[in-house]
């Protein structure tokens, strides 16, 4: 775990406060509540965007604050300001008091994942690690490369974006955690121009590491490589036809669909409200015979990853369905005290001036044993999509809607030619239980993912393998 020493240098030294009196207060506004904590964070963010030919924004941001929170049955008191002080904390403290109502009773002692010492990602500061200069030149080697490589390329657009985030968390029951977080990512979008047609194509990579193996030359090239590749394709491309068909789903990135569809009604608040359509199903039959889909915190400078959460809790593996049958949700602490469930590491937030809730951190499904090949090879007509853009979903219904950006159509078990405009349509529990077969090339998406929820974006992992759904509904231009 991050040395506390080096948080406390940061938040009390720095800002001159004391900590055994802010200790005092945390323990007097959370006293007779079930829960609650002291959130202190302090950040540094930057970003720099490449367009046309130029350098069109770079900025950085510093921010620093705290969040109070106390909780007394299901209701939350909730305080925050950027201000970094005793008088601030103590004016938070009597504001969140007022969720207690006269109440009084102990802290709930919550039990969690066992702690460990290891740290999941470095402490390193990316935003200091490499020149300014260094980044823009990369950008512009970028925008060079691409459009000495193909004639067509009209326009190419390259960002980079860092953020160095620290954290020290004093929790209802006195304990103490921190956390140092490093995360940076590349993306790079082309356009590209073929007789008055113009295609776009993008691909990006992101980690909790330093910009150096992101701007060697290697890396960017490959990125690079990859946005050219989908936007010549799609260059190519047909109107997509619409109707039902079989479709089989790429790994990787396109595990999106899986975070949106099912992953979100997984989360623990959802389930304790039966807002879900996974409500009441634990140890039922929610998916077909071989699928596993799991949440995972604890792996190596992954995005999504978090040596501990937002509350306090190290992060762990839980899995959520196995071989079919639902066998855990996503929880925060609130959410699992109330369920009578046991945390797992998932409660975030956006920032200091934010709740946490029950988030995922990196969720995906593992392979099987089917080869990509053969499964294309037993779909006489259908879809391929190969990469997702933007979708919704209803998590009370699990309906959901997602747009393919690159896709392709499948006949006689070949792949025919690249389509345009395809969506995929349908319920995320029915979806599940048509998985026909899983594939054996299992693997995450390079580093990009950011979820939406409650109004929060927080960094997310997602992965899976190939996928065969017998039947769904695909939307598109042709009959």
């Amino acid at each position: 775990m991050t040395d506390i020493a080096q948080l406390d240098d940061l938040f009390f030294a720095r800002a001159g406060m004391d900590k055994t009196r802010v200790k005092k207060v945390v323990e007097h506004a959370l006293g007779g509540m079930d829960d609650g904590e002291l959130f202190l964070e302090y950040s540094q963010s930057e970003s720099l965007a490449f367009d046309d030919g130029q350098l069109k924004n770079a900025s950085f941001n510093t921010e620093q604050g705290f969040g109070l929170r106390s909780v007394l049955g299901e209701a939350t008191g909730y305080a925050h300001a950027s201000e970094l002080s005793e008088a601030a904390i103590k004016r938070a403290a009597e504001t969140v008091r007022a969720v207690n109502h006269g109440q009084s009773g102990v802290v709930a002692a919550h039990p969690g994942p066992f702690g460990t010492n290891e740290r999941l990602y470095s402490d390193i500061n990316p935003l200091a690690e490499v020149p300014f200069a260094a980044k823009v030149t990369v950008l512009q080697e970028i925008d060079a490369y691409l459009r000495a490589k193909d004639p067509r390329v009209k326009q190419v657009s390259a960002s980079l974006s860092g953020v160095w985030q620290a954290v020290e968390i004093i929790r209802a029951d006195g304990k103490i955690a921190g956390d140092i977080r490093p995360l940076v990512r590349l993306n790079i979008s082309v356009v590209a121009e073929q007789n008055g047609r113009m295609e776009t194509g993008s691909h990006g990579a992101g980690a909790r590491t330093s910009y150096e193996v992101y701007l060697e030359e290697h890396h960017w090239k490959e990125q690079a490589d990859k946005a050219l590749r989908q936007a010549l394709i799609n260059l190519e491309s047909r109107p997509a036809p619409a109707g039902e068909m079989p479709v089989v789903i790429g790994n990787a990135w396109c595990g999106v669909l899986l975070h949106e569809a099912v992953g979100h009604g997984l989360e623990g608040d959802f389930n304790r409200k039966k807002t879900s359509a996974f409500s009441g199903l634990m140890g039922k039959q929610v998916a077909a015979k071989g699928v596993t889909v799991v949440d995972d915190g604890t792996m190596f400078d992954r995005r999504g990853s978090l040596s501990i959460d937002d509350e306090g809790t190290p992060t762990s593996r839980t899995v959520l369905i196995e071989d079919g049958i639902l066998t855990g949700y996503i929880q925060d602490r609130l959410n699992a005290r109330l369920m009578g469930m046991r945390p797992t590491g998932n409660g975030r937030r956006e920032s200091f001036a934010c709740q946490p809730m029950p988030r995922m951190t990196n969720t995906y499904m593992l392979g099987g044993d089917a080869k990509t090949d053969d499964i294309i090879a037993s779909v006489k007509r259908g879809l391929y999509a190969v990469n997702f853009g933007g979708g919704q979903v209803d998590i009370t219904s699990g309906k959901f809607v997602f747009s393919a950006s690159e896709a392709y159509m499948i006949e006689n078990g070949k792949i025919a030619y690249p389509v345009k405009g395809a969506t995929l349509i349908g319920n995320g529990p029915d979806a599940l239980t048509r998985v026909k077969a899983i594939g054996n090339d299992m693997a995450l998406d390079d580093g990009v993912g950011t979820c939406g929820k409650a109004g929060q974006s927080v960094p997310v992992g997602v992965g899976q393998p190939t996928l065969l759904i017998d039947s769904m509904t695909v939307g598109g231009t042709e009959a």
